[in-house]
């Protein structure tokens, strides 16, 4: 409740200021024929107003029941060893990236090395408003062709890695996790980390028997701590599945669904013969690849939520 409060007061401010730059700018236009400072002032109120308007745009989309909560992302390397393992790292990076350029805070649960360059997997907590409901998107198969670094012939390769993001459940939400349900593994950590690292068995991965869903932590200090965030870890992912289930027995946009869900490819990396990347569900594309893989994903994940209302209202 409290949450909700706070987030209704952040947009009547938000409001009460954009509509204080409309103000600004009525008595700026009276002002700025004559005055050169004043039409210079006018002009950077109005770029002001515009970033305003495109943020409020971007949050009127975000409506979902748990889209204001915080992310946890998972990313593993498809077939394709070391070349997918390296792709699943880019992935990592640009994630990263984009929680700098949010603002977010980002907290890495697991981290599994690839065996001769990149990695197996990974899982990120992201906290920051709206985490989820922006990133939400991303779940799905991502796919890379480009020019392999790790073959001698210089062949160009194909290779996929997958995101699944669910929300971050609060204690208040009320999960059902029987012990007889579990299967609980310790083993030593292999990631950085620090001293703690690589001394005793503090890793652990849980295994959700009834599901097949297995999550891990190694990251904290100790056994107790990375127990404690997996099992944090698995009740978002096991919450996460029941919304998909009743999703499921109402949702009468199926052949929408189906291009959302897990396992789906949802966008294209082209880096050989040509530099695109292209949203398969939105049909967006940009050559600024670089930008992209540097953590700019602002423009596709404003299309992926537009054609999410869209197929909302149809």
């Amino acid at each position: 409740m409290q949450q909700q409060r706070s987030r209704v007061e952040k947009i009547i401010s938000l409001a009460e200021d954009r509509q204080r730059k409309v103000d600004d700018i009525a008595v700026l236009f009276d002002f700025a024929a004559e005055d050169e400072a004043s039409a210079s002032e006018l002009k950077a109120t109005i770029e002001k107003l515009a970033v305003d308007v495109e943020a409020s745009e971007t949050q009127t989309l975000l409506g979902g029941e748990n889209d204001f909560r915080n992310a946890i992302v998972a990313i593993n390397a498809g077939a394709g060893g070391t070349d997918a393992q390296d792709w699943a790292q880019m992935l990592y990076r640009m994630y990263l990236r984009y929680c700098d350029l949010k603002g977010f805070r980002k907290e890495i649960l697991d981290e599994q090395p690839g065996e001769e360059a990149g990695i197996k997997s990974a899982t990120i907590r992201i906290e920051g408003e709206y985490a989820y409901g922006l990133l939400a998107g991303e779940t799905g198969v991502h796919r890379l062709v480009r020019i392999s670094p790790f073959n001698a012939g210089g062949s160009r390769e194909t290779s996929f890695a997958s995101v699944f993001v669910t929300p971050e459940i609060d204690d208040d939400i009320e999960v059902e996790i029987l012990d007889k349900d579990l299967r609980v593994d310790t083993y030593r950590s292999t990631g950085a980390g620090g001293q703690h690292i690589n001394t005793t068995d503090s890793a652990v991965r849980i295994t959700h028997l009834p599901t097949g869903i297995v999550v891990t932590c190694q990251n904290q200090r100790s056994q107790h701590q990375n127990r404690d965030v997996a099992m944090r870890v698995l009740k978002s992912r096991l919450y996460e599945l029941e919304l998909e289930k009743k999703q499921a027995e109402t949702n009468k946009l199926a052949e929408s669904k189906r291009d959302i869900s897990f396992g789906s490819q949802i966008r294209n990396y082209v880096l050989h013969p040509y530099r695109l990347v292209k949203d398969v569900r939105t049909k967006h594309e940009t050559s600024d690849v670089d930008g992209v893989l540097n953590g700019d994903l602002d423009d596709f994940i404003k299309e992926y939520l537009r054609a999410r209302r869209s197929a909302s209202l149809n």
